[in-house]
């Protein structure tokens, strides 16, 4: 703890400080509250988008094992741009996943099998869901450092500049006290002094 002045002025200045300390923590608990909640919930997200990506798997999977058709449907498609807008949570800004432009591949349609443009609807799906977990590892990556950075703020106000604000408070109290107490003191001695000289002095 810096060295502190044991003046009244300064005795304000660290009942001030305090009070500050002690208004802004709950708002810092509320905050990790919130962020912890919306990690959870993203958590959750991924974890429902990953089962819809397995069901997808399990959807065409028989198609192309019927008919045994030697097509690389990822050949007919390509990312030409993934969208995505900015939004907030608990005052961080975080992409949010919007859509993917693709680029198509001309084929045939006469030579090509009938299950090749459900087929590849499905595996552009797939690719949505991919690229919208992607994003969603951003938010977490955001919310978490932001987390961190709230973590250590609510330590310091309350392991340290809370302790230390009161620690110099009561420090300063008892030596104005004492202060007071010496002053009180020393005015009674000196009152008994000039009370000694007026008899001296009478006598």
């Amino acid at each position: 703890m810096a060295k502190i002045r044991l003046t009244k002025n300064e005795l304000k200045v660290q009942k001030d400080q305090l009070a500050r300390f002690t208004r802004y923590l709950p708002t810092l608990e509320l905050k990790k509250a919130q962020l912890i909640s919306e990690v959870r919930r993203i958590n959750e997200e991924i974890t429902d988008i990953r089962e819809k990506m397995e069901q997808s798997v399990k959807y065409i999977s028989p198609w192309i094992d019927v008919f045994g058709e030697d097509i690389d449907l990822s050949l007919l498609f390509s990312v030409e741009e993934v969208l995505t807008e900015v939004g907030n949570i608990a005052g961080i800004d975080i992409p949010l996943f919007d859509k993917v432009i693709y680029k198509e591949q001309e084929y045939d349609l006469f030579e090509t099998p009938l299950w090749v443009d459900e087929g590849l609807e499905e595996v552009k799906k797939q690719v949505n869901l991919k690229i919208k977990i992607s994003i969603l590892e951003k938010q977490i990556d955001a919310l978490q450092k932001e987390l961190q950075t709230t973590i250590q703020r609510i330590n310091l106000f309350d392991k340290i500049k809370i302790p230390e604000a009161k620690a110099a408070i009561k420090k300063i109290r008892i030596y104005l006290g004492d202060v007071q107490t010496s002053e009180v003191v020393r005015g009674k001695i000196s009152k008994k002094k000039i009370e000694k000289k007026k008899v001296q002095a009478a006598a």
